[in-house]
């Protein structure tokens, strides 16, 4: 659908420009907007190469195994019986990677834990309930730096990039809180169908 409705817009656009006599504004608008965009990708490539480095380097060391055990009493609460300390491991590092606002570092993170847990899966064409927690809770991005909507805001010139913190701690609470509370209901709920 969205295929459809972009180049729509997109067509819609420049028809709209001819007629009013603006083509020049698109054109300036097009090479304005590639320029914005490069400029962006680097400030996200720059992020993410420095966390990727910086979570790799934690996962080499004892780091990873003192987080595992912050975290242990969390992960037994959302993950009840996962006995598999390899995808504890790697669920760990995502939550703190998207705790520290880190969203595109923590991608690749997210990914392996899903491989794990995958692994396990005994319906390979079904997710687990595992796999659903975890996608909620990766969705929900519970942080406290976002350190991604940051970057954004002061690649665009805002005045004060980091007042989005407050606001963002509010909506990744409530959305971890009622995603959390809704997959366990619905788990439970399908465990009682049973």
């Amino acid at each position: 659908m969205l295929n459809v409705i972009w180049p729509l817009f997109i067509l819609l656009s420049v028809a709209y420009a001819l007629i009013s006599g603006n083509i020049e504004n698109i054109s300036n608008g097009i090479f304005k907007s590639l320029e914005d965009v490069v400029n962006l990708s680097l400030t996200f490539l720059g992020t993410m190469c420095l966390w990727n480095g910086i979570m790799e380097i934690a996962r080499n060391t004892s780091f990873v195994d003192n987080l595992c055990k912050l975290f242990n009493p969390l992960i037994k609460f959302l993950f009840p019986k996962l006995n598999n300390n390899k995808a504890k491991a790697e669920i760990t590092m995502n939550i703190v990677a998207n705790f520290l606002g880190l969203g595109n570092a923590a991608t690749p993170l997210g990914l392996k834990a899903m491989q794990t847990l995958q692994e396990e899966n005994e319906k390979k064409d079904t997710l687990s309930n595992y796999m659903v927690m975890f996608i909620v809770l990766n969705t929900a991005s519970l942080q406290l730096i976002p350190t991604n909507v940051i970057a954004i805001r002061n690649s665009l010139g805002s005045n004060s990039p980091s007042e989005i913190i407050f606001p963002v701690w509010i909506a990744t609470i409530i959305a971890a809180i009622v995603g959390i509370f809704a997959t366990k209901m619905l788990i439970n709920i399908s465990k009682n169908k049973r």
